[in-house]
Parts: C-alpha cells; sequence; structure tokens
C-alpha cells in the first residue's frame, strides 16, 4: 500500500523554524549528539530510518565521518535531504532513498549502526521493523533511536485533542513495552533512558518562543491560519507533557 504524506509544506517548514534547519524533532543536533554517544561512527555505515529533511545524517556524515544511508516514506522530504546534502557537500558521504512502508530493502548485515529519531513513534508494528533493523546490522551493531512514547492507562481527552490538532498518525508505547518489545526482537544490552523532563521544559520554551518572538516570522512564512493552529498545536503539547502523558527517550540495543 502506498504511504499518504502527512508532512506539507506548511508544517515542514513550521518545524525547521522551531527545531532547525533539516531537523523535524526537538533538540535539532543536540538530539543527534545524544543519539550518537559513545559510538564510533568513522567511515561506518550507518542507517538512518525516517531521515526526514536529512540534517541529522548530514550531521553525522560531517561531524562524525560517517557514511549514512537516510530512508524516508516522503517523496518531498528526500528530495529536500539530497538538495541539502548537495548544499553542504556531503553528497559523497550520504545516500537517501524513498521507501516503501515494510521491510528494509537492504541485504543481511549491511549497517554497523541504525539511528532513529520520531519515525519508531509513528510505526503500529515495532516487533516485525526492530527485527529488521537487527537483520540489517551487523553482530555487535547498535540500534540507537529518540522516541516519544505514551505514560500508562488510556489517552485523556487531552491527549485526543492534541492528536486531531498534530494530523498525524502515531502508535505510542510506554517505555515499558518499547524496551521489551525490543529485547523480544532479538536486542541485548537493551536500554531505555527517559528524557521527559528535558522537554517538559524544551517544550514550553518552544511555545513561548512560537507564540511570540517567532510568531511574526510564522505569519510571514505559513500565514496566519497555519500559524495560529500550530500555536494551539503546541500549547496543547505543553499540556500533556507537563502531564506526563506524552513521555519522550533514549533508547540502545545491540546486535549479539
Amino acid at each position: 500500500m502506498a504511504h499518504e504524506s502527512e508532512y506539507d509544506d506548511a508544517l515542514v517548514t513550521l518545524l525547521e523554524l522551531i527545531w532547525g534547519e533539516g531537523y523535524m524533532a526537538p533538540g535539532g543536533e543536540g538530539n543527534v549528539v545524544r543519539i550518537a554517544e559513545g559510538l564510533d561512527m568513522k567511515d561506518k555505515r550507518v542507517l538512518d530510518i525516517g531521515c526526514g529533511l536529512g540534517g541529522p545524517a548530514l550531521f553525522l556524515a560531517r561531524n562524525y565521518g560517517a557514511n549514512v544511508v537516510g530512508t524516508d516514506l516522503e517523496p518531498q522530504l528526500i528530495e529536500r535531504a539530497r538538495r541539502n546534502a548537495e548544499k553542504h557537500g556531503l553528497e559523497a558521504r550520504t545516500d537517501f532513498q524513498l521507501v516503501e512502508p515494510g521491510p528494509l530493502g537492504f541485504p543481511d548485515e549491511s549497517f554497523d549502526f541504525v539511528v532513529s529519531s520520531g519515525s519508531f513513534t509513528q510505526m503500529a508494528n515495532k516487533l516485525d521493523m526492530f527485527k529488521e533493523v537487527l537483520r540489517v546490522l551487523v553482530p555487535g551493531g547498535v540500534f540507537s533511536s529518540y522516541e516519544w512514547m505514551k505514560g500508562e492507562g488510556d489517552y485523556s481527552e487531552d491527549m485526543h485533542y492534541w492528536f486531531k490538532l498534530e494530523g498525524l498518525t502515531y502508535a505510542l508505547e510506554t517505555l515499558e513495552s518499547y524496551e521489551a518489545t525490543l529485547r523480544e526482537a532479538g536486542f541485548v544490552d537493551v536500554s531505555v533512558e527517559e528524557s521527559s523532563e528535558w522537554y517538559r521544559n524544551k517544550v514550553r520554551e518552544e511555545y513561548e518562543r512560537l507564540s511570540g518572538e517567532l510568531y511574526p516570522r510564522a505569519l510571514e512564512l505559513i500565514g496566519k491560519q497555519h500559524a495560529d493552529h500550530r500555536v494551539e498545536n503546541w500549547r496543547a503539547m505543553v499540556v500533556i507533557c507537563e502531564k506526563g502523558e506524552l513521555r519522550q527517550a533514549y533508547s540502545r540495543g545491540r546486535k549479539a
């Protein structure tokens, strides 16, 4: 089944305004540093699942000397990622590929590392994809990701309201279920480290900037209707982050 695009130009423009050029997840470059912490990627093959605009892949290529293959479901994002690679002179170390949902189109043991920032948040069948990640990793290879997760229990009205504003597909897990699924897939040395406190502070800062100093620029870039929608989107996200219903974590797993 073909993937239906969810990231229109207005949303992508807004995300870059808040999180930085080439980034579609909180923290920008700092988030990538956290994902790559302690991993020697120099001249190693890295797969970035859900590469988006290419910011993380380009950062790993430029600052860590990695050779990165970035994959995404959205053609307009892949095209932007390729243009960004050309802009920064990193075509030799990066390869951005448009893919379909489902199994990874790479041979066994193709990559030393697999990374992701936010893409597993939107995958309903995490177990099968974790198994695919394990398959394409070399023995001893590491999977490292940053994801949004949920608290225990059913979604509240505040969560449903935020989902409606987001307009994106989400398949959130608890930290505990995410860790259990990584282990079930066959990963060893699994860790899931919560970072919700960091983003609780960050999201309020983002909301204040978006409704304040960034608002005129947002108006200019995407118009009043889109800008006001995203301001309310961020206000709703502050609520569910501060209530502990939307959580964040960095996860690691190694192939034995």
